[in-house]
């Protein structure tokens, strides 16, 4: 049986292999969740500084792994 991830997790790993993404782009790379819950798993990351909302006009939002969890979470 494959793991499970959490929203937020598949999320993360569109955006961890397409950085720069549209969040639209991340959307239609997780065709089992809704936007609605695409949406709110950003927010929380976005919020928790995990990731960064790049606005790009009309509306529109760039997404990326923040530089501050890319230090966090880089071995010591």
């Amino acid at each position: 049986m494959p793991p499970q991830y959490t929203t937020g997790q598949q999320a993360l790993e569109v955006i961890i292999r397409s950085p720069g993404a549209m969040v639209d782009d991340v959307v239609f790379q997780c065709p089992d969740l809704t936007w609605n819950q695409i949406f709110l798993a950003i927010d929380r990351l976005s919020r928790e500084g995990a990731l960064t909302l790049i606005p790009k006009g009309g509306g529109l939002y760039a997404v990326q792994v923040s530089d501050q969890a890319t230090l966090t979470t880089q071995p010591t």
